[in-house]
């Protein structure tokens, strides 16, 4: 068994399979991958970027934290945090903070994707445009090797282009899976965003980009990590 498991962790590492909870899929190119098995999908290095992403996230501020497993680990990471204001459009991100008693959770109204518990469309997009937040905190399903930030479901480009125009600062949280991920439609780019949390080291050339930007880029270990 640990042999088989080290196999596919090594496979994993090559981008030549996905492993999820009791198993291992095929890479996601044009269609994404569902959300069980996204939830369970590195797990640990997710829970690594939410922590570090939260120590930089300070207390007495307001959040907008979108749909995305990443985003939900980050909203466990915020538990212990005081006095927060946390918008979302993610029923997932305000069920869990409600454990957090010094959480203010405003959720933002729309179409349910029963799916994920993301609320997306029109009525989110005009929701949003109604509130000013300090920081955003976004995930995504894809970063190309340009620094573009993409996703699969045209409607949630659209919500996330919302909460990055309402965002005084922009935080993209993102695990190396999705630097292998062919998808199509642009949120944006990665110089728009004020900071990037990942747990794998860049290509050089996106680095550097990411330096010309202005956009810090912190590389979080899992060692330690729950």
């Amino acid at each position: 068994m640990q042999t088989i498991r080290r196999d596919l962790a090594e496979l994993a590492d090559q981008g030549r399979l996905q492993t999820v909870h009791g198993g291992a899929i095929l890479p996601s190119t044009v269609a994404n991958v569902g959300y069980a098995d996204r939830r369970d999908l590195n797990d640990e290095g997710k829970a690594a970027i939410a922590q570090a992403a939260a120590r930089d996230i300070p207390n007495g501020c307001s959040i907008f934290l979108n749909i995305g497993t990443t985003t939900e680990a980050v909203a466990r990471a915020l538990l212990g945090h005081r006095d927060i204001m946390v918008l979302t459009n993610n029923l997932n991100v305000a069920n869990t903070l409600v454990d957090n008693p010094n959480c203010e959770i405003i959720g933002v109204g729309g179409l349910l994707r029963r799916a994920d518990g993301g609320l997306i469309g029109t009525v989110t997009t005009q929701a949003i445009g109604q509130f000013k937040f300090d920081l955003a905190v976004i995930s995504c399903s894809a970063l190309d090797e340009d620094g573009d930030m993409l996703d699969f479901d045209i409607q949630e480009v659209g919500v996330s282009q919302a909460i990055l125009k309402q965002a005084r600062r922009n935080f993209l949280v993102a695990d190396h899976s999705k630097f292998r991920r062919r998808v199509r439609a642009r949120i944006g780019s990665l110089a728009q965003m004020d900071s990037f949390y990942t747990d794998a080291p860049l290509s050089a050339p996106l680095a550097e980009a990411c330096r010309g930007w202005g956009t810090s880029v912190t590389v979080a270990s899992t060692a330690g990590t729950p």
